[in-house]
């Protein structure tokens, strides 16, 4: 039998080895970013266009590469960073596998411009999946500019599968956002499409992130330090009145590296235990520096994933450091018993010293002296009046002057009823008898002629309030209830970007925007059902939805705008709901086009036949 095992060529390995390391147009930006953060770059530029599809370029000011080595680093396994396997457990930079390049290459059109310091020119290398062009000298600054254009040019079936150019776009800015956090010392500036959307200078930890998040983050902030022999802790939590609906504002960073772990989160969550709101979650930006020794990153070609030596310490002091600041700053009541908060000195008293207070003693009285001997006289309103028996009120009336003659005067004087004229309706005689009950403040049980009628109160709302939405959308007609007083609120740059992209068809649902800052909008209306304490949780939902899933088109974005107002403003579950309020609902949802399903495809009610309720008995 003939030999079938054989050597797949190197730009088909590429190809699957890309599969792993380029998901997306956003596992590009990270690969390059973290590669230019590796040259010691301290200013990065990433210009992407078309949400990374037509262009993703980064310009640094790093090291640069020399004409060999930029040759050589488009093959796959070829790295700077490694020598020997030992080299994996005592990493400093960000990659290490020697893959990112290659695959890069394998599946887009990459051009490469880079200049050592040392060097005159540079070098200018063209590649189309995996095939090298061109390869010239070039006059350009120093260090790196990389662009990668027509990702997935050969791979048609990967490029379909992508999503919208908003979806997209949000991965990239994710991505950006946290090497960018990772390294607040390093220049970065991200334009999109030919507008600047992050400009964002060297800082400290904590202005990077007030530069990324908005201006108001600043107050929002806890600081969190630890410092022990296993584990050194330095950044900030959210305060929890701040806390959001979305997982947005979660990052954890291990050695300046972006990591994500559910087990290190769950510590989080148990320090903010009896301090959130129900479906909220605690935001917080902690760095964390551990022995490189002691972490494996090679789990993941994306490098998110890291196993560590003791992850049962590590979450412990992660949990008692976060919960210590929180009572440090205040923000959690703490125990304390070696102190009385009732022995304090008020701060007015503070510089105060204390009196002798003034006693004044009576050296007259005598508690055994005789009150009828005592030579004061008791006060005359407190002298006890003699009464007369009560036999005396009926002796001798009209020698009292109740003549007869008198008291037929009396004849002439009306006097106030006492006894109740019944009325010639009787209120509440007849009362209404309830065709609706709410069971566990979740489902809405009405009657109906063949049974009975189960209905889920936040998914039937939720229907109810999709189709009047969208009937607004569609028509353009809305009634919108004016603020005496503006709301203003405050969205990062990128979800100021969103409400724009939106906001004729936010409008059209009754929302009346005033005024759009750099990280803060101004709203004067909202639509007539929505109460001004929720203006706030409705839009990060919108916007929510829309960074995860927005359409192309003009109508199915608009769905996606009543779904989502829908769902932040339906009736929740637990909700107690009236009589009158629970029958409306059952009259509204069946006044609905489709009753049946809630806008996500759930079953709004279910119905119980008597048939159905008799063979249970039976």
């Amino acid at each position: 039998m003939a030999d079938i095992i054989q050597l797949l060529p190197d730009h088909v390995a590429n190809q699957i080895a890309a599969g792993e390391v380029v998901q997306r147009p956003a596992s590009v930006v990270k690969e390059l970013l973290e590669n230019a953060i590796d040259a010691k770059a301290t200013n990065i530029k990433l210009l992407v266009k078309d949400a990374g599809k037509t262009l993703i370029q980064v310009i640094d000011n790093g090291c640069g590469m020399s004409v060999t080595d930029a040759r050589l680093s488009f093959e796959r396994h070829a790295t700077s960073k490694i020598r020997s396997a030992d080299d994996l457990f005592q990493l400093n930079t960000k990659g290490f596998r020697g893959e990112a390049l290659a695959s890069i290459a394998a599946i887009a059109h990459v051009e490469l411009k880079s200049k050592q310091e040392v060097d005159d020119v540079g070098t200018h290398l063209v590649i189309e999946g995996s095939k090298v062009v061109s390869q010239e000298v070039t006059v350009t600054p120093i260090g790196t500019s990389i662009a990668v254009k027509n990702l997935f040019f050969n791979i048609p079936a990967r490029r379909n599968f992508l999503k919208s150019n908003q979806v997209e776009f949000r991965h990239i800015t994710d991505e950006f956002q946290r090497v960018a956090m990772a390294h607040p010392n390093v220049t970065f500036l991200l334009i999109h499409n030919g507008s600047e959307l992050f400009n964002l200078p060297a800082s400290n930890f904590r202005q990077r992130i007030v530069n990324i998040f908005g201006s108001k983050t600043n107050e929002k902030l806890v600081p969190v330090n630890e410092d022990t022999e296993v584990l050194k802790i330095s950044g900030f939590v959210g305060k929890p009145e701040f806390a959001k609906k979305t997982r947005g504002e979660q990052f954890f960073f291990v050695n300046n590296r972006f990591i994500k772990s559910g087990y290190l989160n769950h510590a989080i969550n148990a320090a903010f235990e009896g301090l959130l709101k129900d479906g909220t979650h605690a935001s917080y930006f902690l760095n964390l520096d551990v022995p490189p020794e002691t972490i494996d990153i090679n789990i993941h070609p994306t490098k998110t994933e890291i196993k560590f030596d003791d992850e049962h310490t590590l979450y412990a002091i992660i949990r008692s450091a976060v919960k210590h600041s929180l009572g440090q700053f205040n923000i959690a009541p703490i125990l304390d018993f070696e102190r009385d908060a009732n022995l304090d000195t008020p701060y007015g008293y503070k510089n105060k010293h204390a009196e002798t207070p003034k006693i004044e003693v009576d050296r007259s009285f005598n508690p055994f002296q005789d009150k009828a001997n005592s030579g004061k006289q008791q006060p005359a309103s407190l002298k006890p009046k003699p009464s007369s028996s009560w036999e005396s009120l009926y002796v001798d009336l009209e020698s009292k002057g109740n003549s007869k003659q008198e008291l037929s005067n009396f004849d002439d004087i009306q006097f106030e009823s006492t006894t109740k004229t019944s009325s010639l309706f009787e209120e509440n005689t007849v009362e209404k008898s309830k065709t609706t009950f709410q069971l566990h403040n979740k489902y809405v049980i009405s009657t109906i002629k063949s049974g009975m009628l189960v209905l889920d109160q936040n998914k039937a709302h939720q229907r109810v309030l999709y189709e009047n939405y969208l009937q607004q959308l569609t028509l353009k007609e809305s009634v919108s209830q004016q603020l005496l007083f503006p709301v203003l609120l405050n969205f990062s740059a990128h979800e100021i970007d969103i409400i724009k992209q939106v906001k004729d068809d936010l409008e059209h649902t009754g929302f009346i925007f005033s005024k759009f800052e750099k990280d803060a909008v101004e709203i004067s209306g909202v639509p007539i059902n929505v109460p001004e304490s929720e203006v706030n949780d409705v839009l990060e939902q919108v916007i929510n939805d829309i960074q995860n899933d927005v359409p192309d088109s003009h109508f199915s974005a608009m769905d996606l705008l009543a779904k989502s107002m829908a769902k932040s403003l339906a009736i929740k579950t637990g909700q107690l709901l009236s009589n009158s309020e629970q029958e409306h609902l059952v009259n509204s949802l069946f006044a609905c086009k489709e009753p049946n399903m809630s806008p996500n495809n759930k079953t709004t009610f279910i119905t119980l036949s008597v048939d159905e309720l008799d063979k249970k008995f039976n």
